[in-house]
């Protein structure tokens, strides 16, 4: 079970974080972006910030209010996303009734008086909606599905660690709407094989992120470990491919309606596009890509592997990674499922079909405890580099 109470404000530079071909479509009525009928009264719903989302909103009295969360376009994966800001003119008890047009509720409510310490907060179930229970007053407080780390959160962390790490922090693109999509690289002038991080794909998928911190900021740190790594390998973060997504609450998709993790055989997206050649201009001169990790969320912890047999350069080096980091957890599994599906248009498909090198899907669950993703990945990170300083041709 998660914690009761998740911070975010001990995230920066430590691992003990306690927490096909779309056309642009118009969002649905009600999302981030529409008027809604409860933003106005002596209670209100608001989502009048980064991240924030309702959907379609109907005040039923004074204190009472039913919200249908509704995705930004369809097709979709089931991540039904909310954000939204309690507010009252006065000390008020309000319900609020979710539900979810043609999906099913994904995200445990979370609360916050500041978008850094969050709680989990207690709910009923009435049929298909989740019925919450709360107190407002003139103190504003959120309610979201998960913790809060919008675009500017990401600005804040590499900029922080850029200046306690020999870390170039650079813009290297623009999303569909025109915001800044950022790369972080750690260079040496002799290392010409590169390890690629991205992240953040999918705008709900906040427990990837809370392992995408602390994984980079372990192979950016001054441990032995992570020297020696350095000292061979290059590393270059792309670590919120997806920041239109993330500033409107999607769902899941960028703002031309489409799944990024399915577009790395089409190349049809901005955001796709420019990591590719963001890649392709490494080998061009004259790096070489060694292997990629991905962080995502899902239902349960799980990596998501190329078959050892598909043919890669260094066979067994997933497998030898993740066993290694299997061992060190005798009451957690480390579940690797591999996968081989070239016309599927997922990251970790391309890096080894483009590349011919292994890459992963690191996956952490919704629900998993914070400082366990936190302390994992600081594992995965020092075991990944163990690794891969070794020949991994056999098994070891």
């Amino acid at each position: 079970m998660m914690k009761n109470v998740i911070t975010l404000t001990s995230i920066f530079l430590s691992t003990a974080i306690l927490i096909g071909c779309h056309v642009a479509t118009k969002l649905p009525e009600g999302s981030a972006s529409t008027a809604s009928a409860c933003n106005v009264g002596a209670v209100q719903l608001t989502t009048d910030f980064p991240t924030g989302r309702l959907g379609k909103c109907e005040k039923n009295s004074s204190n009472e209010f039913s919200v249908t969360l509704v995705p930004e376009n369809t097709p979709i994966n089931s991540s039904p996303w909310y954000a939204f800001k309690l507010s009252a003119e006065q000390d008020t008890k309000v319900k609020v009734a979710i539900k979810i047009e043609g999906y099913s509720h994904r995200y445990l409510p979370k609360i916050s008086s500041n978008r850094k310490v969050w709680k989990l907060y207690p709910f009923k179930m009435r049929q298909d909606e989740m019925v919450l229970e709360l107190n407002a007053s003139t103190s504003p407080v959120y309610i979201a599905g998960q913790e809060i780390i919008d675009n500017q959160y990401y600005v804040d962390w590499q900029n922080k660690l850029a200046k306690l790490n020999k870390l170039e922090v650079e813009p290297f693109a623009r999303s569909v709407q025109g915001r800044t999509m950022y790369k972080l690289e750690s260079t040496q002038p002799n290392n010409k094989e590169w390890l690629v991080v991205l992240g953040r794909m999918h705008p709900p998928e906040i427990t990837g992120a809370l392992a995408l911190f602390p994984f980079v900021e372990t192979l950016l740190s001054d441990s032995d470990a992570a020297k020696a790594f350095r000292d061979r390998f290059n590393i270059i973060v792309v670590p919120n491919l997806n920041p239109d997504g993330v500033e409107l609450g999607n769902w899941r998709h960028n703002t031309n309606g489409v799944d990024l993790n399915r577009d790395w055989n089409k190349f049809q997206q901005p955001e796709v596009k420019a990591v590719d050649q963001l890649l392709e201009s490494i080998v061009e001169d004259g790096g070489k890509i060694s292997m990629a990790v991905d962080f995502h969320s899902t239902h349960k912890d799980i990596f998501y592997t190329m078959p050892n047999d598909y043919g890669m350069e260094q066979r067994f080096l997933v497998n030898n990674w993740l066993n290694k980091l299997d061992k060190q957890y005798p009451n957690f599994s480390v579940i690797q499922k591999p996968g081989n599906n070239p016309g599927r248009g997922v990251f970790k498909q391309y890096v080894a079909d483009k590349y011919n090198v292994h890459a992963i899907t690191y996956e952490m669950g919704d629900n998993t405890d914070r400082g366990f993703i936190s302390r994992l990945a600081n594992d995965a990170a020092l075991s990944l580099m163990e690794t891969m300083l070794k020949n991994n041709d056999e098994k070891h």
